[in-house]
């Protein structure tokens, strides 16, 4: 375990004191539900990325959701639709080389599961995991109270989750890692942290004590995984229309829940504190797999990197991004 820096919660304080969480009715818990439709929407694709069996459930069990679509053929204008479309299947796209990484370090023999903001995902549920492994999700209490309602709505062999499932209440903003440790995670073993649709949103102070305290915390043999933008967006990128049909068609102001601060370098920070470091380019991943998004003229996605880290062992990544 890494000891080089310190986890004291304020070592890079500044940011304000957050507001009440509104849970998946407005604010960034809605992004969680709208990734969830698409996520059920990318379901239903004959040429599917990946599935969630559970994704549908999630969006009826919350009246925000309205009359979302959630299967292609609810979706007028199919991939070429801005919102359900493109920006859909870039979400589908994440999942689907997200849960590779995942499970790829439950091959090598992790054991224990960190999601950063863990959102409406059912990972614990959905995914094919070893023996003996503990997907621990942390989010905020709102988000979580109604992730549990509505799998306890379901009959008890789909509700049962095929890993350990520890969820955590935790406003990633504030101190969370005692909260972590009090429920049996241990930072002698090897741990796959993953923050997916998470550091967008988080001032660039928080996503600093992120890494301070990832490292503090983890052992050799383990991963991280994130997506960050690269940039503040253009004017032309922010009247693209997948940001305008997100807050137009459901309500959701993207462009206003991202954080307006520069982000920082987290990838040569955490190359100095010795972990090995793998940047992708989503569209690359398109081209790889045959289908999803590809690059368009100033559009919302170009920015978005996916950032894979090991400490330990660069074998751990994988493979076919830009090395730090």
């Amino acid at each position: 375990m890494t000891t080089t820096t310190s986890a004291r919660p304020g070592d890079r304080g500044g940011e304000p004191e957050p507001r009440p969480a509104p849970g998946v009715v407005a604010g960034v818990g809605r992004t969680a539900l709208m990734v969830a439709a698409a996520r059920a929407i990318e379901s239903g694709r004959p040429d599917a990325l990946a599935q969630d069996p559970y994704a549908a459930h999630f969006v009826r069990a919350a009246a925000a959701g309205g009359e979302w679509p959630l299967h292609p053929d609810e979706v007028p204008g199919g991939e070429a639709d801005p919102l359900w479309g493109r920006l859909g299947r870039y979400f589908g796209l994440r999942t689907r080389v997200f849960d590779d990484h995942l499970l790829r370090q439950a091959e090598a023999g992790v054991r224990q599961f960190v999601l950063l903001g863990a959102g409406l995902d059912a990972r614990a549920h959905r995914l094919p995991w070893p023996r003996e492994c503990t997907v621990y999700e942390l989010d905020r209490a709102s988000v979580l109270a109604f992730k549990q309602r509505a799998l306890d709505a379901l009959d008890p062999a789909a509700a049962t989750p095929r890993a350990r499932r520890v969820p955590i209440a935790a406003d990633l903003r504030l101190d969370w890692i005692d909260s972590l440790s009090a429920t049996g995670f241990d930072p002698d073993l090897p741990t796959a942290w993953m923050a997916e649709g998470l550091l967008l949103y988080l001032p660039s102070t928080v996503e600093n004590r992120l890494v301070d305290i990832i490292d503090a915390y983890s052992a050799s043999g383990s991963t991280l995984a994130y997506e960050v933008k690269l940039s503040i967006e253009t004017e032309a990128v922010r009247t693209s229309p997948i940001y305008e049909a997100a807050s137009e068609r459901i309500g959701i102001d993207m462009i206003a829940l991202f954080d307006p601060d520069p982000r920082p370098d987290s990838v040569a920070d955490l190359a100095e504190r010795g972990w090995h470091t793998e940047t992708h380019i989503p569209f690359d991943h398109s081209r790889r797999l045959g289908r999803g998004p590809l690059p368009l003229p100033t559009d919302a996605l170009n920015a978005n990197r996916w950032t894979f880290a090991a400490l330990g062992d660069e074998k751990l990544l994988p493979g076919q991004g830009v090395r730090r």
